[in-house]
């Protein structure tokens, strides 16, 4: 194995990972002035289904727009507004409803398939001279007191530091030894798209049920909408081993028609779900950990991308604030951004776990807090506005727990 040299780094940041959240932080920092090597397996292509689109999608919330915008990246991407959310459950009588007209907004958001982000910002990214891109993995990290040392198929390079973007099983995290504290979860997620008699209407429509939530959510076909299905192990292997008919009439019957007949099937993709936290977000000075590879939470409430891309406002706002020509890994520099995205990461990860098992009781006692409680905070509309305005990243919770909020706030009032 090649020996790590101690010549002066070559690259201000590496990161390691090319998805949404590694490209994203990878571009900002090029546009900033700082010299960027871009790490990742494969040059990434979109992906497309039997129905046109791709089965991953991302929630994107107004505040996580604003950042897309800034990159000059937002107005390449096709992405399907949601005006409405519909939320009921199982055993419920009661149902509340999300509308963006309550907090004086055309979209609560949008919904953007993962891959047409991804080859987007890749695009962007091959138009910035000081962007390198080297296709390979990371086999080994060495921090040291004035750069970080990474092997990359058997040859070392430097940077002054280095960002783990590298996802929910990250490389740089496993080679620095970062500990990861596991939340149970035990649930597998199930993601499709169906094609519905019905329109979906720009809504977003969760019912909530005893083994697991599921989404129907809209894309820029009216009549066709991306699945994400939460549910049991064991549930999931029998659903992905059903035909498209037998699917389609139990989808159709778990979301209680509201979008009629499911008329068409795309293949359903299955994976485990996890909830984890990394022990620090800045193992050393000169390494940081974004997106999922510091943090992994349930996917109810479509909040994963957009913690990631609040962790890239953050580390572009500090880069900022820097400025080309100084170095990005000072001692002490990040300390900061790990104590506010370590506390943000914790609260959703204990409201996600807490929604779950809240909806996972069926006993009459729980069941009737939960109607008696939905049905006041429908009612509740200062309540219900301010719930409105945190999940789109615009809340003072948000603001407060990363220095960029505000600014981004700002930018999409």
């Amino acid at each position: 194995m090649a020996e790590a040299v101690s010549a002066e780094p070559r690259y201000d940041l590496a990161v390691a990972g090319g998805g949404v959240i590694g490209a994203a932080v990878a571009l900002g920092a090029a546009q900033r002035g700082f010299r960027v090597l871009l790490v990742e397996r494969s040059v990434p292509e979109r992906s497309r289904g039997r129905l046109g689109f791709d089965l991953r999608t991302l929630a994107v919330s107004p505040a996580s727009r604003a950042l897309l915008d800034g990159l000059g990246v937002w107005n390449s991407l096709t992405a399907a507004p949601y005006r409405r959310m519909e939320v009921w459950e199982e055993r419920g009588t009661r149902a509340i409803t999300f509308d963006a007209r309550e907090v004086a907004r055309s979209e609560l958001g949008w919904i953007v398939e993962n891959s047409l982000a991804v080859v987007e910002l890749w695009a962007a990214l091959s138009r910035q001279e000081s962007v390198t891109v080297r296709e390979a993995g990371v086999s080994e990290v060495r921090p040291e007191p004035d750069r970080v040392d990474l092997e990359l198929a058997g040859e070392w390079v430097s940077a002054h530091l280095l960002i783990g973007a590298d996802g929910a099983q990250s490389a740089v995290r496993e080679r620095l030894g970062v500990a990861v504290r596991p939340f149970e979860v035990n649930q597998m997620a199930l993601a499709t798209v169906v094609r519905t008699a019905r329109p979906h209407e720009d809504t977003a429509w969760q019912r909530f049920l005893l083994d697991g939530p599921v989404a129907l959510l809209p894309t820029p076909d009216p009549h066709v909408c991306s699945v994400v299905w939460s549910q049991s192990p064991e549930q999931a292997d029998r659903r992905a081993l059903q035909d498209d008919a037998e699917f389609a009439v139990e989808l159709e019957r778990a979301v209680q028609s509201r979008l009629g007949a499911v008329e068409a099937v795309d293949r359903r993709l299955v994976f485990p779900l996890r909830q984890q936290l990394a022990a620090s977000f800045n193992p050393h000075p000169r390494v940081l950990l974004i997106g999922d590879a510091a943090r992994v939470v349930h996917p109810l409430a479509g909040h994963g991308a957009n913690l990631g891309f609040e962790d890239v406002r953050d580390v572009l706002d500090v880069l900022t604030d820097l400025g080309p020509g100084a170095d990005p890994g000072t001692a002490g520099l990040w300390r900061a951004f790990d104590r506010r995205r370590r506390t943000r990461s914790q609260l959703m990860i204990a409201v996600m776990g807490g929604l779950r098992q809240i909806y996972a009781r069926g006993d009459p006692l729980t069941q009737w807090l939960r109607n008696t409680g939905v049905g006041w905070l429908d009612r509740a509309t200062p309540v219900k506005r301010q719930l409105i305005v945190e999940a789109m990243g615009l809340g003072p919770v948000s603001r407060g727990l990363g220095r960029s909020a505000g600014r981004a706030h700002a930018a999409v009032r």
